[in-house]
């Protein structure tokens, strides 16, 4: 059975989230007050419906219980916001994701029901500046305050060797837990297969291990 999620608010990161959700083979709904975002939208998910959720009947009438999660994506409108995602919250579903504005915000959604708290303009600044200085990665992302998943072209000098052979954990205290090859990612990696010229290891570790690494 296909997962089933809302989407409230169709802006930049809203229609994004409910763009991906689609893709990856779920039920999505967006709810957005545009008629214009809504009508834009409409082939691109399963349901695009155009209401105001600042609407008290609004809720009653988009019949939306036994759905898997909501992403409240409305931060702007501090007042809408925090009213979907109380709405959400007591007709019962299970995850709710809300965006904030700030930390009052954050802690007013956290106190009505939401499950995790969003701040896509913070998390991304951070994902690009870790980019920008960490040379030796293709990419930084942080997966909580002390560990990081990283990407990186595999050094020219463990061009065919293996896993085993490198010892990359015992040497370096990071885990290498997949191999990407162009648009291809392996997960099930084999330690004594010998590494090819052009791939990129995917490696998680403490930020400060993989800090000195790069150095």
């Amino acid at each position: 059975m296909k997962k089933q999620y809302v989407v409230f608010g169709a802006g930049k990161f809203g229609r994004s989230i409910a763009v991906t959700l689609q893709s990856l083979g779920c039920e999505v709904i967006v709810v957005d007050r545009n008629p214009e975002i809504i009508q834009e939208l409409a082939d691109d998910v399963s349901y695009a419906i155009c209401a105001d959720v600042e609407d008290p009947d609004v809720f009653e009438n988009l019949g939306l219980r036994n759905l898997d999660g909501a992403i409240i994506a409305i931060a702007e409108n501090l007042e809408a916001s925090i009213v979907t995602t109380m709405q959400c919250s007591e007709i019962g579903i299970p995850r709710i994701l809300a965006k904030a504005k700030n930390s009052l915000h954050e802690r007013i959604l956290k106190s009505v029901g939401a499950n995790k708290i969003i701040y896509p303009e913070v998390e991304m600044g951070r994902r690009i500046a870790k980019y920008l200085v960490a040379d030796s990665f293709t990419d930084w992302i942080e997966l909580s305050p002390y560990y990081s998943l990283v990407e990186l072209d595999i050094p020219d000098k463990w061009v065919g060797k293996s896993l085993s052979e490198l010892q990359i954990r015992e040497k370096y205290n990071l885990n290498v837990i997949g191999i990407r090859d162009g648009d291809q990612v392996t997960v099930k990696l084999d330690p004594g297969a010998p590494m090819k010229a052009g791939i990129e290891l995917i490696v998680v570790g403490e930020n400060s291990d993989l800090e000195h690494f790069q150095k």
